[in-house]
């Protein structure tokens, strides 16, 4: 990893959660990923939630009254126009929501391990951060190829096989 980055790790739930360090390296790895292209360092905030503070936010800011796995809240509309604070390494990216208990359980149904698709959804996170969304097939399958790739070289699975 050559990317810089800082994390705020916030555990808000009573499940065991990633640690800062894999953390770090997740979103170092796709922040390496996006180079030449993307910013070389980065800060994101990353909580780890109850369902009900899931649902909560996900009604909030989606209309979607159920718990999900992961929210992605951008620091800027564009990502051309993130900010550095004083006395960062790299700009603020934006903060991730995970539900512990919702990635377990889909890792569990999906026959994943539960570390590999915790980094998944890191990294499908920090891409939405940086502005990349799959709502349309072109969009999803250049996201998704990412994320193998990011993944891949983090030693996991491709998570769409």
């Amino acid at each position: 990893m050559t990317a810089s980055v800082r994390v705020d790790r916030q555990r808000a739930c009573d499940r065991r959660c990633p640690s800062r360090p894999s953390l770090i390296r997740w979103v170092g790895c796709t922040l390496d990923a996006l180079v030449p292209d993307g910013p070389k360092a980065g800060e994101v905030t990353v909580r780890y939630v109850e369902p009900e503070e899931s649902r909560s936010l996900n009604a909030r800011f989606r209309g979607k009254d159920r718990p999900t796995n992961v929210l992605s809240f951008p620091a800027a509309d564009d990502p051309a126009e993130l900010v550095t604070l004083p006395g960062a390494d790299g700009p603020y990216l934006g903060d991730l929501v995970i539900c512990p208990s919702i990635v377990e359980g889909e890792a569990d149904e999906q026959g994943k391990s539960r570390r590999a698709h915790h980094a998944h959804m890191v990294v499908h996170g920090i891409l939405h951060l940086l502005g990349y969304d799959h709502l349309t097939e072109a969009e999803a399958e250049r996201m998704e190829s990412i994320e193998i790739r990011v993944l891949g070289a983090l030693g996991y699975p491709d998570p769409y096989a």
